[in-house]
């Protein structure tokens, strides 16, 4: 009995079927023949199927007919898959720019505010002259108007922007009261704003009913304009930067705190800007709650506002 003959390009085995391929091709078929690989060995060279002397051979196919035979499967239509790009760092996929701003859905405290502002900002640039002096009049925390109304005063003022839509209060209405209803909800981001404006505007103004009790005002100081948000917009932007990382927190101070004292320095209208610094101490001295409601609402260990949103 003759032993097969054996070369290093191909075997045969006598004990193998004559087809070895007819269980998931004919023989008449090479290429719907499975093509063999090694185990464990990546990126291996291709492989292709030859036919010599009725034995179907895998020998390893060079890389200029890998890339003409890639080519022909690109002109018939079998484009392969494109590669998936790289997935972003974890840091950039948390930046979401437009949570910078309110959302009726995410922030409805800040975002409805907007709303009332911008249409009380239209009404005040727009309507008769002298019915927006009368309606400001009205709505003016001056000494009078807090001795017979207090409530309503305190409500009505902060309806109003003092130098209309391009103050700059305006944007830091919407970035700082965004950012922090977000992180405490939206009935204790009301709160800050409202006890900032409440107290400030009590602190300037009782200094000036006592003045002129005292004889060193004139009675016409009873009667002044006060009104806008740039108050509770302060005492906003001191409780948020207690929930902001120390870099940024300090910067954010910093900022704010310098803008304060050249107003201070400017001596254009020092009651008002008093008003503005004591808000911001005001919103300081509020960290201590918000933290804890802050680390509740990121840990969620106890009942967390609908709306809140965990840090950054």
């Amino acid at each position: 009995m003759k032993r097969p003959v054996t070369s290093g390009a191909e075997t045969t085995n006598p004990a193998a079927p004559s087809t070895p391929f007819a269980a998931t091709g004919s023989a008449a078929d090479p290429a719907a023949a499975p093509v063999p690989g090694l185990d464990g060995i990546p990126r291996q060279r291709p492989l292709a199927v030859s036919a010599e002397g009725g034995v179907y051979v895998a020998v390893a196919e060079s890389v200029p007919a890998a890339a003409e035979r890639a080519s022909a499967s690109a002109a018939a239509g079998s484009v392969p898959p494109r590669p998936r790009p790289r997935p972003l760092p974890a840091r950039l996929r948390r930046v979401r720019p437009w949570r910078l701003f309110p959302t009726p859905t995410g922030t409805p405290f800040t975002f409805g505010y907007a709303v009332v502002l911008a249409v009380t900002s239209v009404v005040a640039e727009y309507a008769d002259p002298g019915l927006v002096d009368r309606v400001l009049q009205a709505s003016s925390t001056d000494v009078a108007h807090l001795a017979q109304s207090p409530v309503r005063v305190l409500v009505a003022s902060a309806l109003w922007i003092a130098g209309g839509l391009t103050s700059a209060y305006v944007i830091a209405f919407l970035l700082v009261l965004t950012a922090l209803e977000r992180r405490i909800g939206g009935w204790r981001t009301a709160g800050v704003f409202l006890l900032g404006h409440g107290l400030a505007t009590l602190a300037t103004e009782i200094p000036v009913g006592l003045s002129v009790l005292a004889g060193h005002l004139p009675e016409s100081s009873l009667h002044r304009y006060d009104y806008g948000i740039s108050f509770g917009v302060a005492a906003s932007v001191g409780a948020l930067a207690g929930l902001l990382r120390p870099w940024l927190r300090w910067t954010v101070l910093a900022v704010f705190g310098w803008m304060v004292i050249g107003d201070l320095i400017a001596f254009t209208d020092p009651m008002t800007n008093w008003g503005h610094t004591m808000a911001l101490a005001i919103g300081v001295a509020t960290w201590p709650l918000l933290r804890r409601v802050s680390s509740r609402t990121t840990t969620g260990t106890r009942e967390t506002p609908r709306t809140a949103r965990a840090c950054p």
